[in-house]
């Protein structure tokens, strides 16, 4: 357990002799597994516009879940009364829709081993949690953060938002485990707007602060630290952005790039943390997300990058969205390797993959099982994908210096990229000219173009442990009906040589 302890109020609830009375229905029936979830997630969200609250929404998703292993099939239905009456027809609802579904299985379920847990807690680490400060607080250091932006002629408008959740579950089995758990996390958003009227130009510019599994500290600070610098970033911004309005549109071609972290966590999002997901890789989210480039008979040949290339899945990383303790299907977290020395040896997997393939992680799940609300039944979700620094490499200003004739990017904004996670192209919110290892200037107008595998075969070296920096998102979504998970990518700077850039203005005129 880690972190300040978790909310008594849920404590307070009756969840365990629900799931007492629904495991115990569901073994009556003759189930061969049986759990049962109970989650009560509090979201927060507060918005800014020059000065002004535009509004506030506060809301709690409270229920539980059963899910069931019976005649070889699953079955799942959930509730919201907590009722001993509501947790024995839950139970049996499942145990329903498992015999119906059993007809149609043609693979019968089975799960892979997992230790027993009997009464285990875990929180995230933060030190105020948000949801207890005032929103009167909150609102008034918002407010505060766009009139400082605007107090410069070139800012237009300034907008300033929070999103704020604090998600509570219980997880028990019939084999035994008992898990409490409580994750707190923030995504904050500064935004500068402004124009050239006699270039014509409008243009924005947003802080590259990442959402992280931290407390209020990380808008205040505190007395452990965990703070962002947001005096350094809200100085910088209205010059950053002026710089942009005037800056010349990139000519297109062919470019080394210097990715920072800001943007090169979504590339890593996009390309690799989906590529590796087990059950895409399989085929199972082919009708709706797509599928992988990274196929299973890949395993241990596809060369996925340069040697230079290390990622490792991650649901263990202190203050990474995708951490917790243990998993929906009662998984103790873990790390793992994905790529190394640019090969793919591992996936993302969860209970059922575990046990079809007996050859990963020894047979075990990576504890890649989640439920975004009592309502859905766990997939298998995405852990925290993350690329590792070289413990002895280069700064960020090191690897500019290897430039001759490129671009350095910062920050994220708009992206696409194809159904096998193989084609893609990404924006970025600044671009900087580099000439003879030196920076020379912003740019306008520019996307990096590639396939994934001759983009990371491209990258010849990534920087130090003090380049390091864990990005991420709150709205990665997957599955039908759609479910939306928080994850953190953690990355160094890198350095890629020969990407294609696109100009976006051109490009957007064809």
């Amino acid at each position: 357990m880690s972190g300040l302890g978790i909310d008594a109020s849920f404590l307070d609830l009756p969840f365990r002799h629900l799931a007492d009375v629904a495991l115990g229905r569901a073994a009556d029936l003759g189930v061969t597994h049986a759990d049962f979830r109970f989650e009560r997630v509090r979201y927060q969200d507060l918005h800014v516009r020059d000065g002004s609250l535009l509004g506030t929404q506060d809301s709690s998703d409270v229920g539980f879940a059963v899910r069931v292993v019976h005649g070889g099939a699953w079955g799942f239905a959930s509730g919201v009364v907590l009722t001993e009456a509501e947790a024995r027809h839950v139970a049996e609802r499942a145990v329903e829709v498992a015999r119906v579904a059993a007809s149609m299985t043609t693979v019968p379920v089975e799960l892979a081993d997992e230790p027993v847990y009997p009464d285990v807690s875990w929180t995230s680490p933060h030190e105020i949690d948000p949801l207890e400060v005032p929103v009167a607080e909150k609102v008034a250091l918002l407010v505060d953060f766009t009139e400082r932006l605007r107090a410069h002629d070139v800012v237009g408008h300034a907008t300033a938002g929070l999103r704020q959740v604090r998600e509570n579950k219980f997880y028990a089995d019939l084999a035994g485990t008992r898990t409490t758990q409580q994750r707190v996390r923030l995504m904050p958003e500064v935004t500068a707007m402004g124009a050239d009227a006699e270039r014509g130009v409008f243009d924005s510019m947003t802080s590259i602060a990442p959402p992280v599994g931290r407390g209020w500290e990380y808008l205040v600070g505190g007395p452990g630290g965990g703070g962002w610098d947001w005096d350094t970033e809200l100085a910088e911004l209205p010059g950053l952005l002026a710089e942009k309005l005037r800056a010349p549109s990139v000519e297109a071609g062919t470019y080394d790039l210097v990715i920072h972290p800001s943007n090169l966590w979504l590339t890593i999002h996009e390309s690799i943390g989906h590529a590796t997901e087990l059950d895409r890789a399989l085929g199972y989210e082919a009708n709706y997300a797509g599928t992988s480039f990274a196929t299973y008979d890949q395993l241990g040949s596809l060369q996925y990058g340069s040697p230079v290339m290390n990622v490792t899945g991650d649901r263990t990383a202190p203050h990474g969205l995708a951490s917790i303790g243990w998993d929906d299907e009662g998984v103790a977290t873990q790390s793992w390797d994905i790529v190394k020395d640019g090969v793919l040896v591992g996936y993302q997997l969860d209970r059922v993959m575990g046990r079809q393939k007996p050859e990963l992680n020894d047979g075990r799940s990576n504890g890649c099982a989640y439920a975004d609300s009592p309502g859905h039944i766990p997939i298998q979700r995405m852990a925290n994908v993350s690329l590792q620094p070289d413990p002895e490499g280069p700064s960020t200003e090191g690897l500019i210096e290897r430039v001759e004739r490129g671009i350095y990017v910062v920050g994220d904004k708009s992206w696409s990229i194809d159904m096998q996670r193989y084609n893609f192209q990404f924006t970025g919110q600044r671009f900087y000219k580099i000439e003879d290892g030196r920076l020379a200037g912003q740019l306008r107008d520019v996307a990096y173009q590639a396939t994934t595998t001759d983009f990371w075969g491209s990258m010849e070296a990534v920087g130090g442990p003090e380049t390091y920096v864990l990005g991420g998102a709150f709205n990665c979504g997957k599955a039908q009906p759609g479910q939306v998970a928080s994850v953190s990518h953690g990355c160094p700077t890198a350095l890629f040589r020969g990407v294609r850039i696109l100009n976006t203005g051109e490009e957007a005129g064809k």
